[in-house]
């Protein structure tokens, strides 16, 4: 692997897509090779889609290794429904205004106002690279800082944001990215048309790192037949905890709160059924969703007496509802494994 010479059919010098995800630090570098810019002027653009087949939510930057040079023009998509529709997370070039028509920016240039904005970088596409300045970043935690401070140490105050702005946390959540490698590094103005196999693309890592979303009603996400999958609490089911068990509507269900920290507020939808005999008091239950009290009683499980003046509330609450928060507290952070890997 220590050549650019790429043979898929010979396997010393093949460069399989699996080679972006393998071990790192393994020496010669192993990395994914496309083919080289035998058809020039035809523009030599790949596509590489990763796929979770779940609701992701990125916690850390994404980073990209070339072991080529860094490409001229790439465009970083995300996809919110599989891989449905896509939708720009940023544009990458050495000359913004040429290949997008988008006044270069970096990821400093945001502000909390702005942060959503997607903007074109040239800080990541100069030409072939010096050992240390192979990477291209998309920048999480530059954008977290806007709301945590440079260090993150105010994180409270981002879990309030992703709490209240549904737009910012829709922002860092992911099914699936697709990198597009729009041109080749060339090192230069001009393309050496008597030496196009020196032209190709290359990528030794892809670093994705995210946590499963479950909505914050689930402490670990697991692996199920080949599948991510939240194991949902607070009486929630679904892939990503996004609705109630069947009869648990004793109120509608809600995404839960980070705040506050650290343990968060888990917004649990309580159970009505007679089965389980939780309306109290004698209190029935009504099609699964509302208790009947007993004369004397009220509240959402009957657990209240119904006071008819001063005084007569003493002696009359003859049981409480059994209601038992649990807290979130933190869910998992997963190094992702990335399946499958789609070329397009």
């Amino acid at each position: 692997m220590c050549n650019n010479e790429c043979d898929a059919a010979t396997e010393e010098l093949a460069h399989p897509p699996e080679l972006m995800f393998d071990i790192e630090g393994r020496n010669p570098t192993t990395f994914w090779q496309s083919t080289s810019w035998k058809k020039y002027p035809k523009p030599l653009q790949v596509n590489i889609t990763l796929s979770w087949n779940k609701t992701i939510e990125l916690t850390d930057d994404i980073v990209l290794t070339f072991e080529s040079g860094r490409p001229e023009q790439m465009v970083l998509e995300k996809s919110l429904d599989y891989g449905r529709t896509w939708t720009p997370y940023q544009f990458y070039a050495t000359d913004c205004l040429d290949a997008f028509t988008m006044e270069p920016k970096t990821a400093n240039d945001l502000t909390q106002q702005t942060l959503l904005d997607i903007i074109c970088t040239e800080d990541y596409s100069r030409g072939y690279v010096w050992k240390n300045d192979k990477t291209v970043r998309f920048e999480i935690k530059d954008r977290f800082a806007l709301f945590a401070g440079p260090r993150l140490h105010n994180m409270a105050s981002l879990y309030g944001q992703l709490d209240t702005t549904k737009n910012l946390r829709d922002f860092f959540t992911i099914t699936d990215l697709r990198i597009r490698l729009l041109k080749p590094a060339t090192g230069a103005t001009m393309v050496d048309e008597n030496n196009l196999s020196r032209y190709f693309y290359a990528i030794s890592d892809i670093k994705v790192q995210g946590r499963c979303k479950c909505n914050l009603h689930a402490n670990s996400c697991v692996f199920d037949k080949g599948k991510l999958g939240c194991e949902c609490e607070h009486n929630t089911t679904g892939p990503d905890c996004s609705r109630c068990k069947k009869h648990y509507h004793g109120r509608a269900w809600s995404v839960g709160s980070y705040l506050p920290i650290p343990k968060g507020t888990a917004n649990i939808s309580r159970v009505c059924d007679n089965a389980m005999l939780r309306c109290q008091n004698g209190g029935t239950c009504h099609h699964h969703q509302r208790c009947h009290c007993s004369p004397g009683f009220t509240g959402i499980l009957c657990e209240r007496a119904r006071c008819q003046g001063p005084g007569d509330c003493d002696d009359q609450l003859s049981g409480q509802a059994s209601l038992h928060h649990h807290p979130i507290g933190h869910q998992r952070t997963l190094t992702l494994v990335v399946f499958p890997l789609l070329f397009v």
